[in-house]
């Protein structure tokens, strides 16, 4: 059985995340002097530009620079971006252990979305998955509370917001199949995330000393540059697959790849909770990726059979003439 080019796509953007989720947090915590997040977020824009000159050259240098076009590229880039930026500053403020449950679970918005606007709707097993992902990726997202002082409120006001933004994001990403080219989109993410770094510069706190090594900045763009293809091939995952499966598989998986890496690399067990939601994460992604597989195979067998009945048709047709 021919694989569905979505599937691979949707397999290997958590395999880039998951690898990028587990070191990018090494230049800032691990190295010292440290190389600060805020800066990690520039160095993660500039790693879009070599994605987005690929992209470019596979479409020969085209760029749709239609109103429509732009507006949706716009709307797909700055809420993801903005969403990045935002996930800085809310982190120095509130707990990360109530933050990151909030954000996952932005796939509850791409489809709702999707379910009410695009009118996807996913059948048999996968509804089974989908509603496995949700508790899946909370679990995963789960931390232990640490000793940081909690400073107000807006830190949960901007924690739904990134929530939010994340989920439509996805839900653009999908509705704008038939207004953008998917080397268009990924050419305006690109922009949209540059135009964001001077906010991430002045977020940046410059008095303190700053890692200008080989293991700063340089070991910043490695890491960023998993996080930077890995959007490229999920944009393909949304484009070519549906949101409503799309979405929950990525985000259901990518962490397991974090947390399997992060026990690797420094010999941190998982909670019981988290392993709870490795297992669901696993469940939820075979059975909405089983679903989806079959799904295209029974399309495919239907196609077929269509198509000799026509031709049945047609000969008895001649035949008769």
């Amino acid at each position: 059985m021919k694989i569905s080019r979505w599937l691979l796509f949707a397999l290997a953007t958590p395999m880039l995340w998951g690898v990028w989720g587990a070191l990018t947090e090494y230049p800032e915590k691990w190295i010292s002097p440290p190389f600060p997040a805020t800066l990690g977020y520039v160095v993660w824009s500039m790693t879009m530009i070599p994605v987005s000159l690929f992209v470019l050259w596979r479409n020969k240098w085209k760029v749709d620079i239609s109103p429509r076009t732009i507006l949706y590229g716009s709307a797909v880039g700055f809420s993801g971006a903005s969403g990045q930026l935002l996930l800085f500053w809310v982190l120095t403020r509130g707990p990360a252990y109530i933050i990151f449950p909030i954000i996952c679970l932005s796939p509850a918005v791409t489809i709702l979305l999707s379910a009410t606007l695009l009118q996807e709707r996913a059948r048999g097993i996968a509804t089974l998955g989908i509603l496995l992902s949700m508790p899946a990726i909370f679990l995963l997202a789960l931390q232990e509370p640490d000793s940081s002082p909690v400073h107000g409120h807006l830190w949960l006001i901007l924690s739904i917001l990134i929530f939010l933004l994340w989920g439509v994001q996805a839900y653009f990403m999908k509705s704008s199949a038939n207004s953008i080219s998917s080397e268009d989109l990924f050419f305006y993410m690109t922009l949209t995330g540059l135009m964001l770094s001077p906010f991430a510069l002045w977020m940046t706190d410059f008095s303190v000393p700053i890692n200008s090594g080989l293991k700063g900045a340089p070991l910043t763009a490695l890491i960023q540059s998993l996080n930077a293809w890995g959007c490229l091939l999920f944009v393909y995952a949304i484009r070519f697959g549906k949101a409503i499966i799309v979405v929950p598989t990525v985000n259901g998986l990518f962490p397991v790849v974090t947390i399997i890496l992060s026990l690797l690399l420094y010999h941190a067990l998982p909670t019981r909770l988290n392993l709870l939601g490795i297992l669901l994460a696993l469940a939820a992604t075979l059975l909405m990726a089983f679903d989806e597989v079959h799904n295209e195979a029974t399309l495919e067998s239907v196609r077929m059979e269509r198509l000799e009945t026509k031709a049945e048709m047609a000969e008895a047709d001649s035949m008769n003439c």
